[in-house]
């Protein structure tokens, strides 16, 4: 049985290289978990819970029937109250974070795929699961980097990334955008890697 590996198929969205580009990011399927608050706290962490229990219990199903593929990286939208704000380090505090988590999936996942697991991830990892949801999700045109070291050290990134979209001619729009390709539990905090993408537009 062959695997689809979107990491592979997607790899030109799915890597980045320390020096910013422009990148146009076509639409995909997402399971997403929106919330609100610090990225250590509870809730944040019952998001992650929720969704990697659908998605592997998603993997797992299709696999049985014929179609197997990898889970995908977590992938965080993050945002403010005041949508002025698009830097890290100008923050409100962190318990007044919002965000989208997400993790992409197969085009041939469906609504009805996810209806149908629900129940049982629900039975394991607890009704938070009936907050997740299947949405299209289409960033189109985007600055990124590659982020290397803990997320704690993302401000000098961030702020070269910023640089890098106004004196190119473009302007912020939408939501800073996180794409974890590290696993936090495995890997030195000097080590990560994660890619930041900013939307934009002209300006």
């Amino acid at each position: 049985m062959s695997k689809l590996d979107l990491r592979k198929e997607l790899k030109r969205y799915y890597t980045a290289k320390r020096k910013p580009e422009i990148v146009d990011v076509p639409p995909g399927k997402f399971l997403t978990y929106l919330g609100r608050g610090a990225p250590e706290g509870e809730a944040y962490q019952v998001a992650l819970t929720a969704l990697y229990g659908l998605s592997y219990t998603l993997k797992f199903k299709s696999k049985a029937e014929g179609r197997d593929f990898t889970v995908m990286a977590l992938e965080g939208l993050w945002w403010w109250d005041d949508p002025t704000v698009f830097d890290l380090e100008e923050a409100p505090p962190r318990e007044e974070w919002n965000w989208k988590s997400m993790i992409r999936q197969p085009d041939f996942v469906t609504q009805e795929m996810v209806d149908e697991v629900r129940p049982e991830v629900r039975e394991k990892r607890g009704p938070a699961v009936d907050a997740v949801a299947l949405e299209t999700f289409h960033e189109g045109l985007s600055a990124q980097i590659m982020h290397i070291g803990p997320y704690s050290e993302e401000g000098p990134t961030g702020r070269k990334l910023h640089a890098f979209i106004e004196e190119s001619g473009y302007r912020m729009r939408g939501r800073h955008h996180e794409i974890y390709l590290s696993d936090p539990r495995r890997s030195k905090p000097e080590n990560m890697k994660t890619i930041i993408r900013q939307p934009v537009e002209e300006a």
